[in-house]
């Protein structure tokens, strides 16, 4: 068994007990292990066919989970400049304060706003040009033109009834034409004289004799409007007529009135603002 020429007994080259043994383990630890291969993955469940097209393109879906932030805090890379655009105006400062309006005279209790041009007193009323009339003169003048208007409506009364008595159609006309000639002087009287220009102006045929005239607070000459309004409506109608539902006493006042007014006014004066000066 020894003459084979070191075989063991396993055969040539065996690590049995021959003396060749040990090199072939030595050998078999020093070889590299080849690399061991992945088993291949498993088919999938489902895959579209072959000629299948593909889909039209659409919406892209979101990245599946959360995005991980950025591995640490980024440092910043200086000032950026505004982007260029519009700049909205600076704010405005605050104003100096204006002057301040004076507070209102004091027991009134007044609480709307201050005026524009502040508190001022109210300016106090004009007085008339020239010396005012006396009572006496002014109820002179009234009968004067009392007296005149009564005759002059007298005699166109008187001649109403010489045409009403006459039976013919002409006496008939000129009674009317009379009638309207009535109305119209007892209407127009004062109005009418007191329109005149010049000196006579505010000036009836009483008032002219005993040297006395009206004029307006505003200093504007008496016209047939202004001068219908006193004579007529305010003094005959409003405190005459109207006056007399109430046992005279509006009539009585206003023709007593000026004996305690400070400006010798009748309250028709106060109505319509008029002074009696003399002339």
């Amino acid at each position: 068994m020894e003459g084979t020429g070191g075989q063991g007994p396993f055969g040539p080259g065996s690590s049995g007990f021959g003396p060749g043994g040990d090199d072939e383990d030595e050998r078999d630890r020093d070889r590299p292990e080849a690399p061991r291969e992945e088993p291949p993955p498993p088919p999938p469940l489902w895959a579209p066919p072959a000629n299948a097209e593909a889909p039209p393109p659409g919406p892209q879906s979101p990245a599946t989970g959360p995005q991980s932030p950025a591995a640490g805090p980024q440092s910043p890379s200086g000032p950026q400049s505004p982007p260029p655009g519009p700049q909205s105006p600076a704010a405005p400062g605050p104003q100096a304060p204006g002057p301040q309006a004076p507070p209102p005279p004091p027991g009134q209790g007044y609480g709307g706003p201050v005026p524009p041009g502040g508190w001022h007193q109210p300016a106090p009323a004009a007085m008339p040009q020239g010396e005012l009339a006396t009572w006496w003169s002014r109820v002179g003048a009234a009968l004067l033109d009392g007296l005149i208007l009564a005759a002059g409506l007298f005699v166109l009364i008187l001649l109403i009834v010489l045409a009403a008595a006459a039976s013919d159609v002409l006496g008939i006309i000129v009674g009317i034409i009379l009638g309207l000639a009535a109305v119209v002087m007892y209407v127009g009287y004062g109005g009418f004289f007191m329109a005149r220009d010049g000196a006579h102006n505010g000036q009836t045929p009483g008032k002219q004799a005993v040297g006395i005239r009206v004029i307006r607070d505003n200093g504007q000459p008496f016209d047939l409007g202004h001068g219908i309004l006193r004579e007529f409506v305010v003094k005959i109608i409003l405190f005459g007529w109207v006056g007399g539902f109430f046992f005279s006493i509006p009539p009585l006042l206003d023709v007593l009135w000026p004996l305690w007014d400070d400006s010798n006014r009748a309250l028709h004066d106060m109505i319509v603002s008029t002074h009696v000066v003399k002339s």
